[in-house]
């Protein structure tokens, strides 16, 4: 059985105190708990220093391009149905560059699990403001603060067709760890949104902030309640972050409702076609 050591190519090179030290080793642990050994799982890798992943972490991958992480990820699962598939990007890649793959992704329940490092700016490019940078947002692209509301992550995945929508805070690892197995262990499009305190550009949203802001669902909570879970994830742009399954349901995932034809088509008929 694979330990978590076996995951791994070369320390990382985040700043110290990043988030993304929390996420990496959650991951790790995570893919030990469920089993996997490297070769059983296929990662795909957004840009930026959650991208930067790729180089740490060993398993199957690809380092995409900008903002098409989901969209790879979505095609590897279409060509293997069998294996397990998850997306590490962080939030201007997927809700940024790539919103227009991780709302078709979600309407179409692709069966692959976004983990995404939501630290509200660009790190890798010096802090300019994501699209979920709270407004007014000072930084090297909004020097007098930004002016467009933040989105809401997990609403949007959840009014798109999403199945399961949680969060998750890169200060809680054995939370994240959490999170990430029932993510994976669920058929159909996953997101794992996890709030990760970027120590170097952004200095509002740091670990004591999201310690003040954010909070643990409580048991009670119903995450079959699609009405209550928009409210619920809406709540993060009023800075009050839940933590936890935000929605959970069933339907099929995108591969299992493919109608295969009795026939596959060969050259000859595409070129029949045009005659």
């Amino acid at each position: 059985m694979a330990n978590t050591q076996d995951f791994n190519l070369q320390t990382p090179t985040w700043c110290p105190g990043c988030g993304d030290w929390g996420i990496g080793a959650a991951i790790k642990s995570s893919f030990v708990q469920l089993g996997y050994e490297p070769s059983d799982v296929c990662v795909v890798f957004g840009i930026g220093c959650s991208g930067n992943m790729n180089d740490f972490l060993k398993a199957y991958g690809l380092h995409s391009l900008h903002g098409r992480a989901i969209a790879s990820a979505v095609g590897i699962k279409l060509a293997n149905n069998a294996l397990p598939v998850v997306v590490i990007a962080g939030d201007g890649d997927s809700y940024g560059e790539g919103g227009n793959h991780f709302l078709h992704a979600c309407r179409g329940n692709h069966d692959i699990t976004v983990i995404v490092h939501d630290n509200g700016v660009y790190g890798l490019t010096t802090g300019q403001v994501a699209p979920t940078a709270l407004h007014g947002a000072v930084s090297k692209s909004t020097p007098s603060g930004i002016i467009e509301m933040p989105i809401s992550p997990l609403a949007l995945a959840i009014t798109q067709g999403a199945t399961f929508v949680a969060q998750s805070f890169a200060g809680d690892m054995h939370h994240i760890v959490d999170m990430i197995k029932l993510g994976i262990q669920h058929k159909g499009f996953s997101l794992v949104n996890i709030l990760q305190p970027c120590v170097t550009f952004n200095w509002k949203n740091n670990y004591h902030y999201y310690f003040k802001h954010s909070y643990k669902l409580p048991k009670e909570y119903d995450p079959t309640d699609q009405d209550n879970a928009v409210k619920t994830a809406s709540a993060m742009m009023q800075e009050s972050f839940p933590l936890g399954v935000v929605y959970e349901t069933s339907r099929p995932s995108y591969h299992e409702q493919i109608v295969r034809p009795e026939k596959e088509s060969s050259l000859e008929d595409l070129l029949n076609e045009f005659e």
